[in-house]
C-alpha cells in the first residue's frame, strides 16, 4: 500500500508505514546534517525512527548551503524560487491541469476571470484542483480587446479575491492577439494608480517597454511570438535589449513551443517564462512541464555561467604545436 506525501513542494509516493528516518535514508542524506518539519512542526531527530508519516503530510528537508546561492526573484515585493509561470487553459479537464502545474514547479498559475455558472453549478471548479493556498494567483485580462474592459475586469478580480498583483493584456485583434500598446499603456496607468501591481504582455519592442516601465509597469512581459503559436522567440535581439534597459523583472510571455525556446528565454537573460499551450496541448501535458521546468533551469545556469564567445572561425579545442 502506498501514501503520497508533499516532499519539499513536490508530491512523493512511499510505503505506507514509512518513518521519518527511512525517508531521509532513502534520499541518501546524512543524519545529523538536516532538518526536518512535518506539518509545519519540526520532528526532533531522536523521534525519527518513531515517527510515521501519513498520507497527504506536507514534509521540509532543509539544510545549510553557502551565501550567495539563492536564485529567486522578486516582483512587487514578493519572492519566487521558480522561474516559470503557468497558465490554466487548454487543457482537457482540471486535473491534468493541477498535474501539469505541479510537475512544472511553478509557483505562479495565471487565471482568467469569467462569469459564475448559475444554470449548473455541480460543475468542477479550478480551485478544487489547482489551490489558491498552494499557488500564486496571477489574475489575467485574456480576451479584453480595451483599455475599459481590462480596468473591470481586474478591479473585479481585485474585489473576488484580493488580488493585487495582475498580468494586463490588451489584444489589438482576434486573428494576431497582439497587445494594442496604446490601450495597455493607457490601462497600465490607471491600475497603478488605483494601487495594483501590473505585469503586462507588450511587444517586443524596446520602447514601448520603457513607456511601459515609467508608466509604473511591476514586470514587462514582451512576447516571443504570437500567442500559441509556438514559433519559439523571433526576435532575440529586442529581448536581450529590452532586459538590458529594464530595472524591473522580463518575462517572456507567449510564442514558447518546446523546451528549447524556454532555455532561449532564460539565456537571453529574462527573469523567467510564461507560458501555456506548449504544455497544455503537448502529447503529454505532465512530461512536457517536466520539461519546461529543466529547461528554464538550465537556461538561467548557461546566463549566469556567462557563454563562451562566438567566432567567426573554428577556434581548436588542443593545441596544434608539437604535433606528432
Amino acid at each position: 500500500m502506498k501514501i503520497t506525501i508533499r516532499l519539499n513542494g513536490e508530491p512523493r509516493e512511499l510505503a505506507a508505514g514509512s518513518s521519518v528516518a527511512a525517508l531521509v535514508a532513502s534520499l541518501d542524506l546524512t543524519k545529523g546534517r538536516v532538518a526536518v518539519e512535518r506539518n509545519r512542526e519540526i520532528v526532533p531527530m531522536s523521534a525519527w525512527d518513531e515517527a510515521a508519516l501519513a498520507d497527504g503530510d506536507e514534509v521540509e528537508i532543509v539544510h545549510f548551503v553557502g551565501g550567495g546561492q539563492d536564485d529567486s526573484w522578486t516582483v512587487a515585493g514578493r519572492t519566487f524560487n521558480s522561474r516559470l509561470i503557468v497558465g490554466t487553459g487548454k487543457y482537457k479537464d482540471y486535473a491534468q491541469n493541477a498535474a501539469a502545474a505541479e510537475a512544472s514547479g511553478a509557483e505562479i498559475v495565471t487565471v482568467a476571470v469569467r462569469r459564475v455558472n448559475l444554470t449548473d453549478k455541480s460543475q468542477p471548479l479550478l480551485t478544487d484542483y489547482v489551490k489558491p493556498d498552494r499557488f500564486t494567483y496571477l489574475p489575467n485580462t485574456a480576451g479584453c480587446f480595451t483599455a475599459d474592459d481590462a480596468l473591470r475586469t481586474l478591479r473585479l478580480a481585485r474585489e473576488a479575491g484580493g488580488w493585487t498583483l495582475v498580468k494586463l493584456e490588451v489584444l489589438a485583434d482576434q486573428k494576431t492577439l497582439f497587445p494594442d500598446v496604446i490601450e495597455t499603456i493607457r490601462a497600465t496607468e490607471v491600475l497603478v494608480k488605483e494601487g495594483f501591481d501590473v505585469m503586462v504582455y507588450t511587444s517586443d519592442d524596446p520602447v514601448v517597454a520603457r513607456r511601459l516601465e515609467d508608466a509604473g509597469a511591476a514586470a514587462i512581459m514582451p512576447l516571443g511570438a504570437p500567442i500559441g503559436s509556438g514559433l519559439g522567440i523571433q526576435n532575440r535581439v529586442n529581448i536581450r535589449l529590452i532586459v538590458e534597459q529594464c530595472k524591473v523583472p522580463v518575462l517572456v510571455d507567449a510564442g514558447v513551443g518546446t523546451a528549447s525556446d524556454a532555455a532561449i528565454a532564460m539565456e537571453l537573460g529574462c527573469d523567467g517564462v510564461l507560458m501555456n499551450t506548449a504544455i497544455a496541448e503537448a502529447k503529454d501535458p505532465v512530461r512536457m512541464a517536466r520539461a519546461m521546468k529543466a529547461a528554464v533551469e538550465a537556461g538561467r545556469d548557461a546566463y549566469l555561467a556567462g557563454r563562451m564567445p562566438v567566432r567567426r572561425y573554428a577556434d581548436p579545442s588542443s593545441p596544434l604545436a608539437g604535433l606528432i
